[in-house]
């Protein structure tokens, strides 16, 4: 691409959703490229490895090609394959391993400066999903090398004793793996109990295993603060000091609000931070700059998925195509 070439449409993040918006710029023969600073799907790359998904593979499809997965409810891996055939079959404009550092509104266009190049753009859509950054406890000692806030696989933490922070899915899963593989695991709740929507076929397996005593739960509790060889940990009866080797926080992650602010996108006052946008269109409170997926829910992750998000990408290209 030349350096002066203008595009209609950059897009940041080469996530489901920001593949989602290539195709559909595609259909209608609109000037663009996809920006992803990792892997492609770089998110879903990030997931556990033996993760399930909670949605069925149909939702999931997009462009008009199936998702034939072994089970009804396909894995990580058969996702990542699947999207990875999606942008070779569409032939989607992707630029991998490139991150997006400036973004800046022009009197025309907006200018870009990425680690690789700069580009000229009528419009960007912003699909950065919120995976990449954790959403940090800010106790004492999280910087320490043995905490972690992702999770690829149990066999690190055989015959450890290990801590895992949350009650969500992810935390559940965490929890399950490694103490199935030998470990010696203990989860800090903030609820009384794990959340109740953790997949159901999995809330059952978890709150037995902690009924039973296999895995110990601190319910109504937070993480109070972090040591080489301990954990304190704050209770409703008082403080309580753990024996620890691992801290495994699956506390939850946070949309790069960063970009949004370099753009002027004003975000709500209340604890979800909400990012401003129509969402007959998508497009921002700054004209042109649209949102897609789940950074539209700012800390409110829990509202958007893959499957309800795809339209996001149509409602988008609609009203581009609308405003030329």
């Amino acid at each position: 691409m030349e350096k002066q070439e203008v595009l209609d449409v950059f897009i940041v993040g080469g996530g489901p959703i920001g593949l989602a918006c290539g195709i559909e710029c595609e259909k209608v023969g609109l000037k663009y490229v996809i920006v992803e600073k990792g892997v492609l799907t770089n998110s879903l790359y990030n997931y556990p490895l033996n993760m399930t998904f909670f949605s069925t593979s149909e939702k999931l499809e997009m462009g008009g090609i199936p998702f034939m997965s072994i089970s009804h409810k396909p894995t990580r891996t058969e996702a990542l394959e699947y999207y990875r055939r999606v942008a070779n079959t569409w032939k989607l404009k992707v630029n991998l391993y490139e991150e997006v550092k400036t973004l800046d509104k022009g009197e025309d266009f907006f200018e870009i400066q990425t680690s690789k190049d700069k580009y000229k753009t009528k419009n960007v859509i912003m699909s950065t999903g919120f995976y990449d950054l954790p959403n940090l406890m800010k106790v004492p000692g999280e910087d320490l090398p043995k905490v972690t806030h992702y999770y690829k696989e149990p066999w690190p933490y055989i015959g450890q004793k290990v801590l895992v922070v949350g009650g969500g899915n992810s935390a559940v899963d965490v929890a399950l793996e490694t103490w199935r593989k030998g470990a010696n695991v203990t989860m800090v709740l903030k609820e009384n109990g794990v959340d109740p929507n953790v997949k159901y076929w999995v809330k059952p397996d978890i709150e037995n295993r902690i009924k039973e005593g296999s895995i110990k739960a601190f319910n109504n509790s937070l993480v109070k603060e972090i040591r080489e060889k301990e954990v304190v940990i704050s209770t409703p009866d008082g403080e309580v000091t753990v024996d620890n080797d691992f801290v495994l926080a699956m506390t939850g992650y946070v949309p790069n609000f960063a970009l949004l602010k370099q753009l002027g996108v004003e975000l709500s006052l209340d604890e979800k931070r909400q990012p401003c946008y129509d969402q007959t269109n998508q497009e921002s409170n700054i004209s042109g700059v649209y949102l897609a997926g789940v950074v539209c829910g700012g800390l409110n992750t829990r509202e958007f998925f893959i499957e309800n998000s795809i339209v996001h990408a149509e409602h988008i290209v609609k009203h581009i195509l609308e405003k030329e």
